[in-house]
């Protein structure tokens, strides 16, 4: 039986999944799989969340489309891993408060802060610290430092308000070591514990590009990239990505 909202079977999937927030970079990854898009299956459309299956490098890999939020990607994680998914790598984007951290940036997010409400909602108010897998953070840091990118490696903080108008938004985070906004990273990890937990083969990671800063001086919208400029930053970080998640 399909999932409800991937609406794929069991072996749709690769065991490697790269999760990007948005439908046209799912295609734009399919599009550097062995053969390009052309040679990749689309494994799901529903609801816009594209998913391709191909190869990279003759290893077996699928992009799916997470959407924007942790309960979206609660739920496409939730899905994955029920149809054998095992490793789950999110690239996406992110905002840049921590110290030194500028726009076109990489960061590898070795912890997620739930601030956001789906890991709360699984929590039911226990404290926990979503934690990626760290073979996957150490891959994901070795490629971007082979390519000549030294990315920032360190906790960020997963929320659910992009426009959040709080005066102490920013400072109050960075001031606890935290090195930017996402709006994912904290329920994948806390899924992919619990399945490998259960005794399923599941880790999960994050890889982010500094898309905006927050600070006293500036807001996202002064410091967002141009998208041109920003796609650039994106299309390093996807192959750092792809060759860390298809190394050994």
């Amino acid at each position: 039986m399909p999932q409800i909202h991937l609406r794929a079977e069991t072996g749709d999937y690769a065991p490697v999944v790269f999760l990007p927030g948005d439908p046209n970079r799912a295609t734009w990854i399919a599009e550097k799989f062995d053969g390009g898009l052309a040679a990749s299956r689309q494994v799901n459309s529903h609801r816009g969340l594209l998913g391709y299956t191909g190869t990279y490098k003759g290893v077996p890999v699928s992009v799916q489309t997470s959407g924007m939020g942790a309960p979206s990607m609660s739920i496409v994680a939730e899905e994955l891993i029920r149809l054998g998914a095992q490793k789950l790598i999110r690239v996406g984007t992110c905002g840049g408060i921590g110290r030194g951290i500028k726009t076109g940036d990489i960061v590898v997010a070795m912890s997620a802060t739930p601030v956001d409400g789906a890991t709360r909602t699984y929590l039911h108010g226990d404290d926990y610290a979503p934690t990626a897998d760290f073979g996957l953070v150490r891959a994901l840091v070795e490629t971007a430092e082979k390519s000549g990118r030294k990315p920032h490696v360190g906790q960020v903080a997963t929320v659910d308000v992009f426009y959040n108008p709080d005066n102490d938004y920013f400072s109050k985070w960075r001031n606890r070591g935290v090195l930017a906004f996402e709006m994912e990273s904290s329920v994948l990890y806390y899924l992919a514990a619990r399945a490998y937990a259960a005794g399923g083969n599941v880790a999960a990671a994050t890889i982010l590009t500094v898309s905006d800063v927050l600070s006293e001086e500036v807001t996202s919208e002064d410091s967002y990239l141009p998208l041109d400029e920003l796609n650039k930053v994106i299309e390093q970080t996807i192959e750092i990505a792809l060759d860390a998640g298809t190394a050994g």
